[in-house]
């Protein structure tokens, strides 16, 4: 029976595969009374085989159906990432875009602030000079020091004198009435002398080099006063009793002080 069955299994199989073209050559298919116990055992076997064939393919089908499935929600989950990601390098390209609009604008204001500061300061370079020039080529009379009316030593007071409150400038020999007015000590007695037709250097060491020693018993006005190492240091001029009027340093100005003979000074002369 075990081998009837087998052979009868083998048939079933052939005849399954060549779908049916065994059944015409394998004598268990005829149709007589002998073959029809077989035949049934066939037709059972095939059905029982085909069945499980069938939901076997089922079972396939429904896997990969599910794997599908399984495959295009991944797809979907990695197109929405890409998606997303896309949207993110989108949104930093905006915002480098923006940033560099901004900037752009921010360096044309600059510019343009540079450029209306660089045209101020060449305009008010412009007002200067043409200030300078004018003041250059114009003497307010009005402001100007009336000449000394008397002469010599006397004279070069007056002069002196009407110079109080112009500015120490360093080097300076420019009178009141002057574009930039301004004195240093050698300057004033220099600038003083010069209005009564004595011309003196303009340097307190070359001047007490070109005056005449006088003692101080014989002071008169006008007479210079040297202070330090061959005058080189400070001259200032004698007034009167007790008082000198000199252009002293850097902050002040040309004024009327106390006669000072102590200290670095060297001595007197006479233009």
């Amino acid at each position: 029976m075990s081998l009837d069955r087998k052979t009868l299994s083998k048939a079933a199989i052939d005849n399954y595969v060549t779908d049916g073209a065994a059944a015409n050559t394998n004598p268990i298919f005829g149709n007589n009374n002998k073959t029809a116990g077989a035949a049934t055992e066939y037709n059972e076997i095939a059905e029982g085989d085909l069945n499980l064939a069938v939901s076997t393919l089922h079972t396939a089908q429904s896997s990969l159906t599910t794997q599908e499935a399984h495959l295009q929600g991944q797809q979907s989950s990695a197109q929405a990432a890409l998606n997303a990601e896309q949207a993110a390098v989108n949104a930093n390209q905006e915002a480098i875009n923006q940033q560099q609009s901004a900037l752009n604008q921010e360096n044309g204001q600059i510019a343009s602030l540079v450029h209306a500061a660089q045209a101020a300061a060449a305009a008010q370079a412009a007002r200067q000079t043409q200030t300078r020039l004018h003041s250059a080529s114009f003497v307010d009379l009005s402001n100007a020091a009336p000449p000394p009316t008397a002469a010599g030593g006397e004279g070069a007071v007056q002069a002196a004198e009407s110079q109080i409150g112009v500015p120490y400038v360093w080097g300076a020999e420019s009178p009141k009435g002057s574009g930039d007015p301004g004195f240093d000590c050698s300057g004033l007695t220099a600038w003083s002398w010069g209005q009564v037709g004595v011309d003196l250097p303009h340097y307190s060491g070359a001047q007490m080099s070109d005056s005449t020693p006088v003692p101080l018993s014989d002071l008169q006005p006008g007479d210079l006063l040297f202070y330090g190492p061959g005058g080189s240091d400070h001259v200032a001029m004698y007034v009167g009793p007790g008082t000198m009027i000199e252009a002293p340093e850097t902050g002040e100005s040309v004024h009327i002080t106390a006669l000072r003979l102590g200290g670095d000074f060297v001595g007197a002369g006479r233009p």
